[in-house]
């Protein structure tokens, strides 16, 4: 077309650019957008919603807002485009912050902006902003959609509304692959083995054939439930029975089935003896294992192999040391110490968030930022002479060692 020197209007490079984001192309993309700019296009609303899509895609969220920020007129799809792309990026935070900015200057979630958004609910476990979204979803009709359902048993699931979950499942009247997997994968997370086991079965005689999610669920939850035969009947099944090539994630969940089952040396042999190169899911899963079992020779074995795979990883190096150190061998915590300080890694401090009045607060460790420091320290000494009371007892054994 450019050949022919046959000029692109909007209309054409709104349509190209899903092109290049289907297929991942950004080197294409950018010189797409390139081409608008001269053009006088990127501001167009369809082009720039499809240049959020394509940088989204590629993993550019930061030129994709860069876009965003530069449209003087930004419908629901622009908005949209950019909520997921931040819910897919691990930035929940982010999407929530836009959701409401997009209701603030009077755009309207449709149904795609709601699939999207739930998810980052589910991440931050963000349970009343999930039932909001809910809400708004059944008063506009959205409810009914089998996309929406499948996006609010996961939301249920992952914020510890199992049985909510399962009404919303029950409720579906025509139920796809992915809404079975959903439920599957939350009985597992919450350790129900038998009920995710169970509605597997029910499944298959719906005439629901599993897809190699399904399997992940199934496996994950024989896994948290401690169901060691269960799983590798499932797991054996795989290829005769449902056509399914077992990939590195089935392996890994196989390896953690062996490793909470403190079954470590079938888990090593296991590892050995996989079709495929074990990935660092696979070996970190071993390294998992050792440290619940404090297996020290096992664990230096899995370190060793994730050094490889993961060299920029402090996690990995914090687990062993404390491996170490649940052995007494302080001069092995001295080493991960000094190769952590060698490699200028330092571990990502373990934070928690609450979501009050659509804003997000995050707790870091000894952190002393937050304006209302002195009364969340106050309703913690309310708490603490309460949860004595009712018989908690703080386990210290899974407390990882400050190195």
């Amino acid at each position: 077309m450019l050949v022919e020197g046959i000029i692109p209007d909007p209309i054409t490079v709104a349509t190209i650019l899903p092109v290049c984001s289907f297929l991942e192309n950004l080197q294409h993309g950018k010189e797409i957008h390139s081409l608008a700019v001269r053009r006088g296009f990127d501001r167009d609303v369809f082009v720039g919603s499809a240049l959020i899509d394509i940088y989204t895609k590629c993993k550019n969220i930061g030129f994709a807002f860069q876009v965003f920020d530069q449209m003087s007129d930004r419908n629901v799809v622009s908005w949209t485009a950019l909520i997921a792309g931040y819910t897919q990026h691990g930035c929940p935070n982010q999407a929530l912050e836009f959701f409401h900015q997009m209701q603030v200057e009077g755009v309207k979630p449709n149904r795609v902006t709601i699939v999207s958004i739930l998810p980052a609910c589910a991440n931050l476990a963000a349970l009343l902003q999930g039932k909001e979204m809910h809400q708004y979803a059944f008063r506009k009709g959205f409810e009914l959609d089998v996309s929406v359902q499948n996006v609010l048993i996961d939301m249920y699931a992952k914020c510890g509304s199992l049985d909510v979950a399962r009404k919303v499942f029950d409720r579906l009247i025509d139920r796809d692959v992915v809404s079975w997997s959903a439920m599957i994968a939350g009985y597992g997370m919450h350790g129900q083995g038998e009920d995710a086991l169970s509605l597997f079965y029910e499944m298959q005689q719906a005439g629901v054939e599993p897809d190699y999610i399904t399997l992940i669920g199934v496996l994950s939850a024989c896994s948290h439930g401690g169901l060691v035969d269960e799983g590798w009947l499932y797991f054996n099944q795989m290829s005769e029975k449902y056509g399914i090539l077992p990939m590195t994630e089935h392996y890994a969940c196989i390896v953690d089935l062996l490793g909470r089952a403190g079954q470590l040396t079938e888990a090593q042999e296991f590892i050995k003896n996989m079709p495929v190169e074990p990935t660092a899911s696979v070996w970190g899963a071993l390294l998992g294992a050792c440290r619940v079992y404090g297996n020290l020779e096992l664990g230096e074995n899995a370190f060793d192999q994730l050094l490889e795979l993961e060299p920029e990883s402090a996690g990995n190096c914090v687990l062993l040391s404390n491996i170490y150190a649940d052995a007494g061998r302080w001069d092995g915590v001295t080493k991960m110490r000094t190769m952590m300080k060698d490699r200028g890694l330092r571990k990502v401090p373990g934070y928690s968030w609450i979501v009050v009045k659509n804003r997000v607060h995050t707790f870091l460790v000894g952190d002393k930022s937050h304006p209302q420091l002195n009364k969340i320290h106050a309703m913690l000494e309310n708490l603490f002479p309460k949860m004595k009371a009712a018989g908690y007892v703080p386990d210290f054994q899974v407390v990882l060692y400050d190195i």
